[in-house]
């Protein structure tokens, strides 16, 4: 089979989560409610915070800022999916894959540094009470999130320039509902073992760093929390991060699920099955999670909603 550049390749075929013909109605009527349910939930917290002056702390800046990272997220491959689905054309061309291997790793790493700076914000909390307003003052916060942008945005670039340099034949059929970088490497015509130790390396350092600074931080903070006499002391330190906790196992979780799948099973559908949940399920859920153990986005919510209605 002949092969040729990248950039020579005029487009790239998504495959999708299903090829059956029957299916394509119910993916598009579930896929279409979990980006409105999605949007509309992150939307209402980025409102909330934004409105009410009591919630301008660190915690809830980070909040508004993850439910935004959150959006951009889920709107790099739903919105692609839904329009492939009811044109019933399949096609991405270069530049879009391209594009979207940019934005979905950028916003995914921004999504995940803002967990870990979260994270932080918990530990200062929990750990140095009396320092925390001194600590983690406005110009900080600001500081933390501009950084966590440009990690993120150093990633999604390493993540384009190897696919960027990788060879491919005539027919590119992609087995996933994005263009997702280890897949393309496998598809490649040409000898990636360099492009797959370059990958295997970048997600090592960009996701194992956020990851050891969660862990360390909550080792500081349970260590903090058991050293406390009183059960409700306890108690009320483990809510102040029980929302953040959930959310971290949940996103982290399911990517190392995600990431274990893709190395057991040989089937790259179930790994595009499995994808959905990290990309689509945990946006979704992060702003119930938020609201539904936070009595103070509870309160605004009302508020809001009272104000609107």
């Amino acid at each position: 089979m002949e092969s040729q550049n990248l950039t020579s390749v005029p487009e790239f075929l998504l495959l999708g989560l299903s090829e059956e013909p029957e299916l394509q109605p119910v993916l598009f009527g579930l896929l279409l409610s979990m980006y409105l349910i999605t949007v509309a939930g992150n939307l209402l917290i980025v409102l909330a915070v934004s409105s009410d002056k009591r919630l301008h702390t660190s915690m809830y800046f980070f909040l508004f800022n993850l439910s935004l990272v959150d959006i951009g997220f889920i709107s790099t491959t739903v919105p692609k999916m839904l329009v492939n689905i009811q044109t019933q054309n399949k096609s991405i061309t270069y530049v879009g894959c391209l594009t979207q291997v940019s934005f979905l790793y950028l916003l995914g790493c921004w999504d995940s540094m803002l967990l870990t700076v979260m994270a932080y914000d918990r530990f200062v909390a929990i750990c140095s009470p009396l320092h925390y307003a001194v600590v983690m003052n406005a110009h900080r916060c600001g500081f933390l999130v501009l950084v966590s942008f440009f990690i993120s945005l150093l990633d999604s670039q390493l993540e384009c320039l190897l696919v960027s340099q990788v060879t491919f034949c005539t027919t590119v059929e992609i087995p996933h509902f994005f263009c997702d970088p280890p897949q393309l490497v496998k598809l490649a015509c040409s000898d990636t073992t360099l492009s797959i130790v370059l990958l295997n390396c970048v997600v090592a350092i960009f996701g194992g760093v956020p990851v050891s600074g969660i862990l360390f931080s909550y080792t500081r903070i349970i260590s903090a929390i058991l050293k406390v006499s009183s059960t409700s002391g306890k108690y009320k330190a483990f809510s102040t991060c029980g929302s953040h906790l959930s959310i971290v196992c949940l996103f982290y979780g399911t990517g190392i699920g995600v990431y274990f799948t893709s190395v057991v099973s040989s089937s790259a559908r179930k790994v595009a099955v499995a994808s959905v949940i990290y990309t689509m399920v945990t946006p979704m859920l992060n702003p119930f999670i938020y609201s539904l153990r936070n009595r103070d986005i509870k309160i605004s919510l009302k508020r809001l909603l009272s104000r609107t209605f």
